[in-house]
């Protein structure tokens, strides 16, 4: 089952978010290899830097998306304001389907 993570960047913490960058694309790339990652990427704000992320992964139940989304370098470093998971039905574009 696919879950969607809907993550907030706290206000002021774009620094948080580039500093930690690197460790975030290892993780990701990691749950790509593994074939757990389907989309990623950030949310930009008005004024084009990013303000928060979307991630798409599968994971057996919503316990399980919850693992994966706390062990995010972001999510470690208190980047988050809030993370909403939400079971997810790609329909249209899946090179899956």
């Amino acid at each position: 089952m696919l879950f969607a993570f809907l993550c907030t960047d706290k206000p002021g913490h774009l620094n948080v978010r580039m500093d930690t960058r690197p460790e975030h694309v290892a993780w990701l790339n990691g749950l790509n290899e593994k074939g757990v990652l389907k989309i990623a990427g950030p949310f930009l704000g008005e004024d084009g830097k990013p303000c928060g992320s979307l991630v798409i992964v599968e994971a057996a139940d919503k316990a399980a998306a919850a693992e994966i989304s706390a062990a995010d370098p972001y999510a470690k470093a208190g980047l988050f304001e809030s993370v909403e998971i939400k079971p997810y039905n790609w329909v249209f574009n899946n090179p899956e389907a």
